[in-house]
């Protein structure tokens, strides 16, 4: 998510989330951001790595009262600013749980559910003070934690209780004058770009995990089913809180759970009875800009060598950097030793991840990043790291077409030299596909060089 805010043009990527998996990180860049606005008085809800409905979760006013219970290493947390002021109904805090389905990595293909769920805590919103910090049903809306309190409401019907349909909020809010369109194309952008930012690192375990000349999951058992958890704000803007498997509302949703759809046609025909509307590739004009990491992605798992792995090995990360033919007077192959170990060792660290050695997908993004940034001094950062990766793939083109040439003449030289070969016994070069087109990234090449002069 931070690769892709990095690289974004303009508003693609709005966030004021910080997330950090150290005490000491944490506590430095919250002090360095009052220290530039001494008006800022955050709270932050700090979530445990690894949990679910709830568990653990706490709200402090200072950093420094993250509670150590264990390892911060062995379970970091991800800490995040509190909304203090979200919209609230019946002068409840809730909030907004979709169910997003990623039916297809490549070519990408997204769907959102029609209708969600819309949780309630079951205590009236104040906003938080030292004294009220620690009042769950007040602050933290999972139905796992509400449904222990006196106040919990179950109702048959979708416009009142603690836990309601989406569309009745909708309905809410259009009798008070909110424009419901708006929102929900905006709700629909936060979703495709969430979900664009987490595509880059599911391929890279989906290949670790299908075997190669394999095809991937045709049944819908094996399409990934994502629970988006949005908080709307008292002034109409959207966030996005978290990101999860669909596990824990979506075996009592009730009525939420959506009604047949009348006649399904086109892309989401084939699909279950849960009325889905397809966002992307739909609306993939206006998003493929965000997807450069993605780009970098296919980079990296091109170089992991090792089925199954996801950590690029040294090896590995000087046959790219050959390969792309990055390395020159400026830039040794010592230099590019060094960039990988600092990057590696820096990144490794931080996680959890211990069982494999390497670079990891993320470390690997802010290597070329770093390249990037290197050879186009004079260029934003988008279009750096948008010709670098054309740079790349030029280079890689160009040595995929030179390996196919000679893999035919290796088999023509083979076929002459076979005398006397019977009917029906024909030998044919393997079949091998260049990474892309040789013309049309020469052309992209070609742009960004005279754009560079």
């Amino acid at each position: 998510m931070g690769a892709c805010r990095a690289i974004s043009i303009g508003t693609g990527y709005r966030f004021t989330t910080m997330i950090y998996s150290q005490v000491k990180s944490t506590s430095f860049q919250v002090r360095m951001m009052k220290d530039s606005d001494p008006s800022w008085k955050p709270t932050f809800i700090v979530k445990p790595d690894g949990g679910c409905q709830g568990d653990g979760i706490y709200l402090i006013k200072d950093p420094s009262d993250i509670r150590l219970t264990g390892s911060i290493q062995s379970r970091p947390a991800v800490v995040q600013e509190y909304i203090c002021k979200p919209l609230l109904v019946d002068k409840l805090k809730f909030d907004i749980r979709l169910y997003v389905l990623l039916k297809s990595l490549e070519p990408l293909e997204i769907y959102i559910a029609k209708d969600g769920l819309s949780r309630f805590c079951t205590e009236p919103y104040q906003e938080p003070t030292l004294k009220n910090l620690h009042q769950v049903f007040m602050h933290l809306t999972n139905y796992s934690l509400n449904i222990h309190s006196g106040n919990f409401i179950h109702s048959d019907n979708v416009n009142t209780g603690s836990k309601r349909t989406f569309s009745s909020i909708l309905c809410r809010l259009s009798s008070r004058g909110a424009d419901v369109k708006k929102l929900w194309s905006d709700i629909i952008s936060l979703v495709i770009k969430t979900i664009i930012a987490l595509t880059p690192e599911l391929k890279v375990y989906y290949q670790s995990d299908i075997p190669a000349g394999k095809p991937g999951p045709t049944c819908f058992q094996g399409f990934i089913t994502q629970g988006c958890q949005c908080l709307l704000h008292y002034m109409g803007c959207q966030t996005l809180e978290h990101v999860s498997e669909a596990k824990e509302e979506a075996l009592e949703a009730g009525p939420a759970d959506g009604g047949e759809c009348e006649g399904s046609r086109g892309p989401e025909a084939g699909l279950p009875s849960l009325c889905l509307k397809q966002v992307f590739p739909k609306y993939a004009k206006q998003f493929n800009y965000l997807r450069l990491v993605d780009r970098v992605a296919a980079l990296f798992i091109r170089f992991l060598g090792v089925k199954g792995t996801t950590k690029l090995g040294p090896t590995g990360f000087r046959t790219f950097i050959r390969n792309c033919k990055l390395s020159n007077s400026n830039f040794s192959m010592a230099s590019v030793d060094i960039l990988y170990i600092d990057i590696t060792r820096r990144w490794n660290s931080m996680g959890i991840d211990h069982k494999e050695s390497g670079m990891c997908l993320q470390a690997f993004v802010e290597a070329f990043f770093c390249l990037a940034q290197k050879k186009y001094k004079s260029l934003p950062l988008h279009e750096q790291v948008a010709s670098l990766i054309d740079f790349c793939e030029y280079h890689l083109a160009a040595l995929d077409e030179k390996r196919l040439v000679c893999g035919r003449g290796v088999v023509e030289r083979r076929s002459a030299g076979v005398p006397g070969q019977t009917d029906g016994l024909h030998l044919t070069p393997a079949t091998h596909t260049p990474l892309l087109n040789r013309t049309a990234t020469t052309g992209k090449f070609a742009d960004y060089r005279n754009h560079r002069c």
